[in-house]
């Protein structure tokens, strides 16, 4: 399920971080767990910080396994198309 998301020309920290904190905001007390690629945004510092302190479980693809992105890759897919 889609919590919360951000739309951006770039897909960087700053974005990543601001999505993270809205999600956040929307759930204060949830403690769900967050998939992602291995992205230099989701290996940051502070991006454990904020899901450890928040109490989330981050989940992330295995090396050559973009399977596991697939129902996050539909959704972007699909709507790239829509929005032009």
């Amino acid at each position: 399920t889609v919590i919360a998301y951000k739309i951006s020309k770039n897909n960087d920290y700053a974005l990543v971080m601001e999505t993270l904190k809205e999600a956040l905001k929307q759930n204060p007390k949830a403690t769900p767990i967050l998939h992602s690629d291995r992205g230099s945004q989701y290996t940051s510092k502070q991006y454990r910080q904020i899901t450890t302190e928040a109490g989330i479980t981050r989940s992330m693809s295995r090396v050559g396994k973009c399977i596991d992105n697939a129902p996050m890759e539909s959704f972007f897919g699909h709507y790239k198309c829509e929005s032009y």
